[in-house]
């Protein structure tokens, strides 16, 4: 079962999936510039299906922590 963990010696304690050296951040942003999981996993073979539902599940349960960062809207509604 994939789970993450945080460790200072590997990226300075960010959290990563355990096993490997794969931060959330960095999957969160692979995600948001659009790879779907399916070339996640082939460029980076240490990762499994369940790996990547893991990271959201951790982004989501850290953003019900209530820690917002302000998003600077655009004058047209976008953001």
């Amino acid at each position: 079962m994939a789970r993450i963990v945080a460790n200072p010696g590997i990226l300075g304690g960010k959290p990563i999936v355990e096993g490997t050296r794969l931060s959330v951040e960095h999957i969160l942003g692979l995600l948001a510039s659009g790879m779907s999981h399916e070339e996640i996993i082939a460029d980076y073979p240490d990762l499994t299906e369940e790996s990547i539902r893991v990271v959201l599940a951790y982004a989501a349960k850290a953003l019900r922590n209530e820690i917002f960062i302000d998003v600077v809207s655009h004058p047209d509604g976008g953001s």
